[in-house]
């Protein structure tokens, strides 16, 4: 019987420094994150950056589209520092990206990085000028840069050459791969260009975004060969609810899987007046049950059945699991390593105790016609036997003092039986 299993080695990048954060090289993969407010609002920017920051996105960008939005920017990185929060802020530029830094200066300074596409930093002959100059500003601030390639403003005299080399070829192939060719090629040759002008490969980091899952699998995992610039992942466009969820999931789980990716976001489309923290969950989520990172407590709980009636399970692993999210911020602070805990809540006798076991705590809560009891496991021992109405109640506390007497003295509890 084979024992190999797990992803493929990671792909070796060259590592960049982004504020306090490192993308590429051997740190872990980032997860990133991108504010829906008008920037030159300094409150409301403020307090979403503070919730995406808190709800764990390592790095957030802001867009800088106007002389408002950029003279706003170092207003609220002072804010953010004033409440405690330090996450780096990456100017997302597009048009006047240059003049824009160039008139600001201490909007310059006060972000982490800066956000580049090529296919709209200036046309034609304005192109190579207008991207100079950034590059120029980013190394006066010694900032690096992301060179952000996306399908929906593709450098269209790139893109046309390309069309026509491949009508005029003995093998053509196909218009969508000429554009997959296009993307690529556009990134490659910015961040030359960008070398060409004085800027080291750990200064810079290159993605290339397009809406398809297949589409997005090919473009990276043929950028992935073709250099060592340290790669961010995202499907751009990918949707509303479950479908962004799952569109940006297979598309870079697969990746991640053979190595490719530093640093993550997933785009999702948020209801109106909805929770931007969401994207944030999901890039974790992923991370985590890939078992490339932790980041929150693993609540697992059994999907329910015939024998599985009552919805006391459900009940309680949501509370358990909205519990968790919740004081995360604090516990991050308070308990080091509490995100590596294992909780399980299952319904029935069938396969409860057993994955209880497997849990670092776990209830098996009673099914349909079973004894109203449920025992309780922790570190894979029976330590309790809980009954009556406060099951529920009573197995929270017990969560809560595990995770006290274990990550915040770094003890394993002795618990006394309750049976």
């Amino acid at each position: 019987m084979s024992d190999a299993g797990g992803p493929a080695p990671r792909r070796v990048s060259v590592p960049v420094r982004v504020g306090s954060v490192t993308v590429g090289g051997d740190a872990p993969v980032v997860v990133q994150s991108m504010t829906n407010t008008d920037t030159a609002d300094v409150d409301s920017t403020v307090a979403q950056v503070s919730s995406l920051a808190r709800a764990g996105s390592e790095i957030v960008r802001i867009t800088v589209d106007r002389d408002e939005a950029a003279a706003a920017v170092p207003k609220i990185r002072e804010r953010l520092e004033r409440i405690g929060v330090f996450v780096p802020l990456i100017g997302d530029f597009h048009y006047i990206g240059h003049k824009l830094l160039a008139d600001h200066p201490a909007c310059a300074e006060a972000l982490a990085k800066y956000r580049i596409n090529p296919g709209n930093v200036g046309f034609r002959d304005k192109r190579d000028t207008q991207f100079s100059q950034i590059i120029d500003i980013a190394l006066k601030h010694d900032k690096p840069v992301r060179i952000g390639v996306n399908w929906g403003s593709l450098d269209q005299e790139l893109l046309t050459r390309l069309m026509d080399e491949n009508a005029e070829s003995e093998r053509p192939v196909s218009a969508a791969a000429v554009m997959r060719e296009a993307i690529i090629r556009s990134g490659l040759l910015s961040a030359e260009r960008a070398e060409e002008l004085g800027m080291g490969r750990d200064k810079i980091i290159l993605s290339a975004k397009v809406s398809q899952v297949q589409d997005l699998i090919s473009v990276y995992s043929e950028l992935g060969r073709r250099c060592d610039y340290a790669l961010h992942l995202g499907l751009t466009e990918a949707g509303m609810g479950s479908k962004g969820i799952v569109a940006s999931s297979a598309s870079m789980g697969i990746l991640l899987q053979q190595g490719i990716g530093d640093t993550i976001r997933v785009s999702l489309t948020p209801k109106p007046g909805g929770d931007r923290t969401r994207e944030v969950q999901v890039a974790q989520e992923l991370l985590q049950t890939m078992g490339f990172r932790s980041f929150v407590p693993v609540v697992a709980a059994c999907p329910g059945c015939g024998r599985t009636t009552s919805t006391v399970f459900q009940e309680l692993a949501s509370d358990i699991e909205e519990n968790i999210r919740l004081s995360m911020p604090e516990w991050r602070e308070k308990y080091p390593g509490v995100e590596a805990l294992q909780v399980a809540v299952m319904g029935c006798i069938v396969n409860g105790p057993g994955e209880s076991k497997h849990a670092d705590i776990g209830i098996s809560l009673p099914g349909t016609g079973e004894t109203p009891a449920a025992p309780v496991f922790v570190d894979g021992k029976k330590v309790a036997t809980l009954r009556g109405p406060t099951i529920a109640d009573d197995f929270k506390q017990m969560v809560a003092d595990y995770i006290e007497q274990r990550f915040g003295q770094g003890v394993t509890p002795a618990m006394k039986s309750a049976s």
